[in-house]
């Protein structure tokens, strides 16, 4: 991979991050050259910090880094795509990305956010909460029993019922799924490997 490095006077090249199972473009940072090679050495994202003039490894002080599955350069050789796996946060907001939009309504990586928010800071209010107070075995069983209720209603054509069970048991999945310690991604990740075959 050439990396065309003189081209900008100052040596620094972009490098756009993008999450590797979901697509999504997570940040923007710099590199010269010896921070590209820090991070194709290493497998984790190092940048070139303009304000602190020095290389800087993504998550070096909140120890959520990027941790690099494949790297790309435009057709120019002037711009860097880095495919990574996040483990935490990318965001000095806490935000799953730096292009968060002002009010980004609903997604399924936000309810996994507070579902995860809900277990780790319970709240006696909180149904989630109280769903992993009482522990795997009540989860699962949620589980179990939404599927059912899915199944269900989707013997009869009342559209709103079937959907409104849908979500029920998507929203207990993702419980499971926390309590067990993965993430969406990672069921992703294994769909994706199934889907290549």
């Amino acid at each position: 991979m050439n990396i065309n490095f003189s081209k900008y006077t100052d040596g620094l090249v972009p490098a756009i991050i993008q999450d590797y199972t979901t697509g999504k473009v997570l940040m923007l940072g710099f590199m010269n050259e010896e921070a590209f090679q820090k991070t194709k050495n290493e497998s984790t994202v190092t940048f070139f910090s303009r304000s602190k003039q020095r290389l800087w490894t993504k998550g070096e002080t909140s120890g959520n880094f990027l941790r690099v599955k494949s790297m790309l350069t435009d057709c120019d050789s002037d711009t860097i795509l880095i495919k990574a796996e996040p483990t935490g946060p990318v965001c000095h907001t806490g935000a799953d990305t730096c292009f968060n939009e002002t009010n980004p309504g609903f997604s399924l990586e936000r309810l996994e956010a507070v579902i995860a928010d809900r277990k780790n800071n319970p709240d006696e209010k909180s149904y989630t909460a109280s769903l992993f107070a009482r522990g795997i075995n009540k989860i699962a069983q949620k589980v179990g029993e939404e599927a059912v209720e899915l199944v269900i209603e989707s013997k009869d054509d009342d559209k709103e019922k079937f959907l409104g069970e849908a979500a029920d048991l998507m929203f207990h999945y993702l419980v499971l799924l926390q309590a067990k310690g993965y993430k969406l991604a990672d069921v992703i990740k294994v769909l994706t490997a199934r889907y290549k075959k």
